[in-house]
C-alpha cells in the first residue's frame, strides 16, 4: 500500500504540471478555436528562462518568478502578432501548421542561446521529504500543487468576477456577437495567447528543479498538456486540471505497476480511448459549461 500510496503522490505531482500547460490549450481554444502547438516550447522557455534568471544573473526566485511570466506571455503576443494575425484565410490547418512551424523555429533558437545540455535549477522549497503514510513528498511537490492552486482560484475570479474575463467568455461563446455588442475581440484573442503563453511559462518555471531545464523538453510536455486537455474536455478548466490530474496518476501508476518503458505510451494510449468513447472529454461541454 505504501508503493501505491507513493505512485498517487508522484503522480499527483506530474499531473499538475500537466493541467497547468492543459490550462493554456484551453485559454487559447476557448477565445479562437486554434490549438497551438508551440505551446510546449513556451514550457521549455519558462524553464530555461528561470534558469537563466537565478543561475546567471543571480536574481531572487520572488523576482525572477514574475519576470520569466511575463516575458513568456509577450512572446505569446509576439507569436499572434507576427505569425496568427496576418494570415488572410485562417484555415485551421494552415494555423496549426504555423504553430508546428512556430514550435520548431523556438526550440532550434533555444538551441542556440542556452546549448543542447541541461542545466539545473534550485528547488524552491529546503527541507526533508515529508513522510505520508509510509510514502514520501518533496517540498517542491507542495510549491507544485500551491501554485496550480493559486491559479485555478485565479482563472476562475477572473472569468466569474472581472469583466475582462466576462469579455473573453463572450467572444468565446460567440465572438461576432461579441463585436456586435463592443466588445473588441481581436483584443481579447491578443490577451489570450498571452495569457495562454505565460501559463505554459509558468509549467516550465514549477517543472524546472525536478526535470531540469532542456531545450527540448517542451516537446513531450506540450503534447501530454495536450492530451490532458483533451481528456478532460478541451474548452473547460475545470476539465483541463482533471484531465492533467488523471493522466499524472495513471501514468505513475502504469511506471510503477507495469514499466517505465511505457511512460510516455500512457498519455497517447488514453488519448486514443477518449477520442474513441468519449470525443468531447470527461468534462467536455456536453456534461459541463465552461469554468
Amino acid at each position: 500500500m505504501s508503493e501505491i500510496l507513493q505512485y498517487l503522490l508522484s503522480g499527483i505531482t506530474a499531473g499538475a504540471i500537466y493541467a497547468v500547460i492543459a490550462l493554456g490549450f484551453t485559454m487559447l481554444y476557448n477565445a479562437t478555436e486554434l490549438v497551438n502547438f508551440a505551446q510546449g516550447e513556451f514550457v521549455m522557455l519558462g524553464s530555461l528562462g528561470l534558469f537563466s534568471l537565478l543561475s546567471a544573473l543571480g536574481w531572487p526566485l520572488w523576482a525572477a518568478f514574475p519576470a520569466v511570466t511575463l516575458l513568456v506571455g509577450l512572446l505569446g503576443v509576439v507569436l499572434e502578432r507576427l505569425a496568427i494575425r496576418p494570415v488572410k484565410k485562417p484555415e485551421p490547418i494552415a494555423l496549426i501548421i504555423i504553430t508546428v512551424g512556430a514550435s520548431i523555429f523556438l526550440r532550434g533558437l533555444a538551441m542556440l542561446v542556452w546549448g543542447k545540455d541541461p542545466h539545473s535549477v534550485p528547488g524552491f522549497g529546503a527541507g526533508a521529504p515529508i513522510r505520508i503514510g509510509g510514502a514520501a513528498i518533496m517540498p517542491q511537490s507542495l510549491w507544485i500543487l500551491a501554485v496550480v492552486a493559486l491559479l485555478m482560484a485565479g482563472l476562475h475570479l477572473f472569468t466569474k468576477r472581472t469583466l475582462t474575463g466576462k469579455a473573453m467568455e463572450a467572444c468565446a461563446i460567440n465572438r461576432n456577437g461579441a463585436w456586435i455588442l463592443g466588445i473588441p475581440s481581436d483584443r481579447m484573442v491578443l490577451l489570450a495567447f498571452a495569457m495562454s503563453a505565460a501559463l505554459g511559462g509558468i509549467g516550465g518555471i514549477i517543472i524546472s528543479p525536478i526535470t531540469m531545464a532542456a531545450y527540448d523538453m517542451g516537446t513531450m510536455l506540450g503534447l501530454k498538456g495536450f492530451c490532458a486537455a483533451m481528456l478532460g474536455g478541451l474548452g473547460s478548466h475545470w476539465g483541463a486540471a482533471v484531465g492533467g490530474l488523471l493522466l499524472g496518476v495513471l501514468e505513475s501508476l502504469g511506471v510503477g505497476l507495469v514499466s517505465s518503458g511505457i511512460k510516455d505510451a500512457i498519455a497517447f494510449l488514453i488519448l486514443l480511448v477518449i477520442l474513441m468513447a468519449r470525443p468531447s472529454g470527461i468534462l467536455g461541454q456536453k456534461a459541463a459549461t465552461r469554468f
